[in-house]
């Protein structure tokens, strides 16, 4: 089953969030691109997904998943007690999206930004799509 998560690759806290998911994904179940490149391009017009870019986003079985739904969907698969944070899935999707969106909409300011996207260690690099 492939799950594949594009993130804002010049983003800290998404940079951050990919090296947490990494390390709490022991089975490598999660392989990574960046949204601004190629493949991460490649892959949204192939979901038709031409929104706003301030979403992590999940493919997993051929079908898209945005915001905190996103989010849960990939906490269920990490070990540990990260996935018992699914339990937030019974908020309604709009309640979360808009705590998600207040933080996506000032992650830059708070959370800082890199000059060029993240560029992972050679232990990382067969998770990432090129």
């Amino acid at each position: 089953m492939a799950r594949i998560i594009l993130f804002d690759g010049v983003c800290n806290l998404c940079n951050s969030s990919v090296q947490f998911i990494i390390k709490r994904d022991q089975l490598a179940k999660f392989q990574f691109a960046s949204l601004q490149s190629e493949i991460g391009q490649k892959l949204l017009r192939k979901y038709d997904y031409n929104q706003d870019l301030n979403s992590f986003i999940l493919i997993e079985d051929e079908k898209i998943y945005i915001k905190s739904s996103a989010a849960l969907r990939v906490c269920m698969n990490l070990n540990g007690l990260w996935k018992y944070l699914s339990i937030f899935r019974i908020i309604p999707p709009s309640i979360r999206d808009y705590i998600y969106e207040i933080i996506a909409k000032n992650r830059y300011k708070w959370f800082g930004k890199q000059e060029t996207c993240m560029i992972p260690t050679p232990e990382m690099k067969q998770r990432f799509l090129e």
